[in-house]
Parts: structure tokens; C-alpha cells; sequence
């Protein structure tokens, strides 16, 4: 069932389906954090920029991924993979969100996505 999400949160953790994938991408219903600016949030833009969480990350990726101990609704620890990035429709979003990370943890994935970026 799709709950019916009003605003979103710059930080938030929400699950959003990722399918359909192609080749290597991450895929399935899955945590994922908001990215976007909370002032581009507030006029409800019809994609925006996340980061996709996962139970696993791979050793080769580890400088790329992020952390997160769970907290609130987020069962489970997980790591923000910052190499999967990306821009979804607002409509892929299912759920309300788990919770909200901190800005010190969002600086951190955004420092890894400019490593990654090649800014660093």
C-alpha cells in the first residue's frame, strides 16, 4: 500500500521502490535519504536526489559508503551507497519517512558523493 506522503524532508529516510533496475543498479523496495535542498522540497519538485541505504556494503566501496546505526523506524543498521545515487519521481516513494538524519550525517554523505564526484 502507498501512503500518501505531503512533504519531505531533506535528511528523511523513506522507502522507495527502486525497480525496475538495469545491469548493475540497486534495486527493489529499499531506504533511501532525501538529498535535495529542504527549500527545493517545499515546492514538491516531481524528482528528486537520493541516496539509497543498504544492510551491506562491499569492501572495495567502503570509502564511498556511509554508516548509519538504526534508529526510530529503521530496524536495521545500514549504509547510505553513495555510488547509487540518483534522481527518482516523487512517486516512487511508499512510505512515510523512518527517520531523520542528522545534518553532520547528511554532510558526511555529501562529502562522499564529491569524492566520488571527483571535487575531493
Amino acid at each position: 500500500m502507498v501512503e500518501e506522503i505531503d512533504c519531505l524532508i531533506r535528511g528523511g529516510v523513506y522507502i522507495a521502490r527502486l525497480n525496475p533496475v538495469k545491469y548493475n543498479e540497486i534495486g527493489k523496495p529499499r531506504p533511501v535519504v532525501i538529498l535535495n535542498a529542504q527549500n527545493i522540497l517545499n515546492i514538491n519538485p516531481p524528482n528528486i536526489f537520493v541516496c539509497p541505504l543498504s544492510t551491506k556494503s562491499e569492501e572495495e566501496f567502503e570509502s564511498l559508503h556511509f554508516y548509519l546505526k538504526h534508529r526510530d523506524d529503521m530496524q536495521k543498521d545500514s549504509y547510505a551507497l553513495v555510488e547509487h545515487c540518483k534522481s527518482i519521481s516523487r512517486e516512487r516513494i511508499i512510505k512515510s519517512n523512518l527517520c531523520i538524519l542528522t545534518t553532520s550525517e547528511i554532510d558526511c554523505i555529501l562529502e562522499k558523493l564529491f569524492i566520488l564526484l571527483g571535487k575531493y
